[in-house]
C-alpha cells in the first residue's frame, strides 16, 4: 500500500527569516499562549477576513500552532516575532490551476506592535522569500479591505501596487464592504499598467 502525500506534513521545514523589526519562523506550539493573547483582541479581528476567531480562545491558538497552519490551504505560515513572542502571522498561499503563477499574501500583528514598521519589514522578507522560492509564482496579490488604511501603506512601502478598487466586494460582519486588490510583480518581468 502505498501513503497518500502530505504536502502539509510532507513540506520542507520553513526557513527563519531575520529582519530588523522582527524575525519570521516556523509556529510551534509553545507560542499558543502569545499568539492568543494578541489575537483576542477585536480591533485585530477587525480588518480580517471572516473565519478569523472572535474572541479568540488558548484552544483555538493551540489548535492553530500545533498543526493547523501546515494545513495545505493555508500555504507557508510563519510566525512574526517581536521580542521573542510571537505576536502575529503572515503567509504567502500559491493558487493551483488557472492562476499557478499568483500567490495570495496575508498577515496580521498585535495592536501593540502596530504602527512600528514590522508588518512592512516582514512583508518585504516574505515577498524576497516567495521570489527565490516558489519559481512559478509571477504575482503576489493583498486582498484588503478599503477601509484599512493601515494595511494599505504597508503594502505600499513593500512595494505592492494597487490593482483595482472593489466595491461591496467582500461581506464582514454582514455587511457589504469595499476591498482594493494590492500586488507585486516577479522582478525583471515588464508590468503594463493601465
Amino acid at each position: 500500500m502505498t501513503a497518500t502525500p502530505n504536502p502539509a506534513k510532507d513540506a520542507a521545514p520553513l526557513p527563519t527569516l531575520p529582519g530588523q523589526r522582527c524575525t519570521l519562523r516556523a509556529l510551534v506550539l509553545a507560542d499558543a499562549p502569545s499568539l492568543q493573547r494578541h489575537a483576542d483582541d477585536p480591533a485585530v479581528a477587525h480588518n480580517l477576513f471572516e473565519g478569523f476567531p472572535q474572541p479568540y480562545t488558548l484552544e483555538q491558538a493551540e489548535h492553530w500552532c500545533g498543526h493547523f497552519h501546515r494545513e495545505p490551504q493555508f500555504g507557508h505560515v510563519w510566525g512574526i516575532t517581536v521580542d521573542g513572542e510571537v505576536a502575529g502571522c503572515i503567509s504567502v498561499a500559491p493558487e493551483r490551476g488557472l492562476w499557478r503563477g499568483s500567490a495570495c499574501i496575508g498577515y496580521w500583528l498585535g495592536q501593540a506592535h502596530w504602527r512600528q514598521g514590522i508588518v512592512s519589514e516582514a512583508l518585504g522578507l516574505v515577498t524576497f522569500w516567495a521570489w527565490a522560492n516558489l519559481p512559478q509564482v509571477t504575482r503576489l496579490y493583498m486582498p484588503i479591505y478599503a477601509r484599512n488604511a493601515g494595511s494599505r501603506g504597508v503594502a505600499r512601502r513593500a512595494g505592492y501596487v494597487q490593482e483595482g478598487y472593489l466595491p461591496y466586494a467582500v461581506c464582514k460582519s454582514g455587511e457589504s464592504i469595499d476591498a482594493v486588490l494590492c500586488g507585486a510583480y516577479r522582478p525583471g518581468l515588464e508590468v503594463e499598467t493601465k
